[in-house]
């Protein structure tokens, strides 16, 4: 039996690992157990899955959680250092699901504990690779990508070389937008952009896809998981979402990774690594599906994925600034405070007029976040 602990328990994420766990329970024991503020949903899960440990981050639900898991043997603590705590515990399998840059401390501690640990987390990669992808090596620790995209370049590597690869090739669904104009796209509304055609995603996610940070993001990922160059690394459109991934050899051959929009398929790779695992997720029916089609992004609408190229050329620090920037606009439009279009303008705005040192831990990167934070939030503030 294998040891597992899932930071973010109640997110989409960690409903899905939960869902594979339970159909193979008697090959997992839950250590430790993480949500934000959802004390009621963690305390059902804690109790179903007998965790060692539950933890709230939002200490003001932490009464909650203890009045709901009185009378158990499941320890209760709350806040950031308790998260930090709870990743710190010896499991076989971390899964780092917490979104945002609250879960760069808690990766960073189970990273510590030179276990393996399946991310889902992408502000760890993107506003602190360097940093992470040292202490990855440092601890011996093993990264296993969780993230459709880079669990499906991660397989199509199993058999190659990475000197040998001429392209990776990031697939993105594009997102509700993909079709509209720019007039359009200044009226879009929060609702409109959390609706996604393909996958079930929190608002924050949903709303990175919609602009394309989300595929700006992945890239700086995996210029840092697979170190073939940035050069080497692109994007295409792909509306169907059924092909996660490619990577093509030098001899022309290309590998592609298929299958349903559905992320119990990566995280089922991610658990059953080396091997592989049943999931109750439906077969891809090709005939039914019938066409699958490509096409370039559009930069001119959609400037996310300049602007994380751009980051990622300039290297040190602007990662983390377009990471934290990105979030405080994308906040800032999910409370109708700004315009769809905004978002990306306020994180070429923040690039440009913020460029810190290059951070050398953890500790340097949790500070350019929060200064970027607080640059992000006075230009959006009313003039």
């Amino acid at each position: 039996m294998r040891t597992i602990s899932i930071l973010g328990a109640t997110g989409s994420i960690g409903a899905s690992t939960l869902d594979l766990v339970r159909r193979n329970q008697d090959q997992w024991r839950v250590v430790a157990l993480t949500a934000n503020g959802n004390a009621t949903e963690l305390a059902k899960l804690a109790r179903e899955f007998s965790a060692e440990i539950a933890v709230v981050a939002d200490e003001s639900q932490l009464a909650a959680l203890r009045e709901a898991l009185a009378g158990t043997n499941i320890h209760v603590a709350g806040g950031a250092q308790a998260l930090v705590e709870a990743a710190s515990r010896p499991a076989d399998m971390t899964i780092a699901a917490i979104v945002g840059c609250a879960g760069l401390a808690p990766v960073m501690a189970a990273v510590e504990q030179g276990g393996t640990i399946g991310l889902a987390n992408k502000e760890a990669l993107v506003s602190a690779g360097d940093v992470l992808m040292e202490a990855v090596q440092r601890h011996g620790a093993t990264l296993l990508p969780v993230d459709s995209e880079h669990n499906a370049i991660f397989q199509c590597l199993a058999a190659g070389d990475l000197d040998h690869v001429r392209w990776i090739t990031l697939t993105a669904s594009g997102g509700p937008f993909r079709d509209w104009t720019l007039d359009q796209l200044k009226a879009a509304t929060p609702a409109q952009a959390v609706k996604h055609p393909n996958w079930d995603m929190g608002a924050k996610i949903s709303v990175d896809s919609a602009t394309m940070f989300n595929k700006g993001l992945e890239l700086i990922e995996a210029w840092h998981l697979f170190p073939v160059g940035l050069d080497k690394i692109r994007i295409i459109v792909h509306p169907q979402s059924i092909v996660h991934s490619m990577v093509e050899y030098r001899d022309g051959s290309t590998l592609a990774q298929l299958g349903p929009s559905d992320m119990r398929v990566p995280i089922a790779s991610t658990l059953a690594w080396p091997s592989r695992m049943d999931t109750p997720c439906e077969p891809l029916d090709l005939a039914a599906i019938g066409t699958l089609t490509f096409r370039a992004p559009d930069e001119v609408r959609f400037p996310a994925t300049r602007l994380a190229r751009e980051a990622a050329q300039a290297g040190g620090a602007a990662p983390a600034v377009l990471n934290a920037a990105n979030e405080i606009a994308v906040a800032a439009f999910l409370a109708g405070q700004i315009a769809f279009t905004r978002i990306a303008d306020t994180v070429a705005d923040v690039l440009s007029s913020y460029a810190p040192s290059a951070p050398a831990s953890l500790a340097d990167v949790i500070a350019v976040d929060g200064e970027a934070r607080v640059r992000s939030r006075a230009l959006l503030e009313p003039a």
